[in-house]
């Protein structure tokens, strides 16, 4: 049965916050080249790690394993091998800036509105450490006690759409950044395996990733690299020593 809002036949002003996200978006697309490229992950061996030390982690840290934390380490690790993802671009000046930090910025959902606080030197943090991090940011982002300081400053973009259950989108880039992230829901279903010469059909854990990037920096050889990359080192889930700080 269908629920009726109170929305329905209703005209509103738009926030301050809505417009100023309307403006932002439709400033990106018209700023950037912007391309999505998309891979797919087995993350089933990382689904089984995180099985194994989900509830002493939760108990230990204070805060829930997600995959996401997971997800935003091999990320910024791939910023560190790949740094023209996370580089900045001025045409005018005729420049790019490459960082000496990987600051991540997150995407929070908001009855008010989406918001990216930013964790700092993300790139020599833990899971442990990302996972504390992404869970107090969401908080006070959602309890509107953030700091202005802290949502801004990000070199790259993680938005895990799947948290909804969508397998992926095109994400729109946060300026003046090159490239966002988008990751999809983990989700179960048959795949093709190959074991030596033989191949099988086994239930695996399969989530897409999404990266929009700016062409006129990024060329898509140097995404599908990356992407390649992160898959990789996903895939192997060799994460273990990376859960405590």
């Amino acid at each position: 049965m269908t629920t009726e809002t109170p929305l329905r036949g209703v005209t509103e002003k738009l926030t301050r916050l809505r417009r100023t996200i309307a403006r932002r978006m439709v400033e990106s697309l018209q700023t950037a080249a912007q391309l999505t490229t998309v891979v797919e992950v087995d993350v089933t061996d990382l689904a089984i790690l995180r099985a194994a030390h989900k509830d002493a982690f939760a108990a230990r840290e204070g805060v829930k394993l997600s995959f996401l934390p997971f997800f935003a380490k091999a990320a910024v690790e791939g910023l560190q091998a790949f740094p023209r993802i996370n580089a900045r671009l001025d045409l005018e000046a005729g420049t790019v800036t490459y960082p000496e930090a990987e600051h991540l910025s997150i995407a929070v959902d908001t009855e008010r509105g989406l918001f990216v606080p930013v964790i700092r030197d993300a790139g020599g943090l833990s899971i442990a450490q990302i996972a504390r991090q992404i869970d107090d940011l969401a908080t006070r982002t959602r309890n509107g006690t953030v700091s202005p300081d802290e949502m801004s400053g990000g070199t790259f973009t993680i938005t895990n759409t799947g948290s909804r259950g969508a397998l992926f989108d095109t994400p729109i880039i946060n300026q003046p950044q090159s490239a966002i992230l988008g990751t999809g829901a983990v989700v179960r279903r048959p795949a093709a395996l190959w074991d030596g010469d033989t191949e099988t059909i086994a239930l695996r854990s399969m989530v897409y990733f999404a990266l929009t990037y700016d062409h006129r920096i990024i060329d898509g050889a140097e995404a599908a690299r990356y992407l390649s990359w992160v898959k990789n080192r996903l895939e192997n889930a060799d994460f273990a020593k990376d859960l405590t700080d």
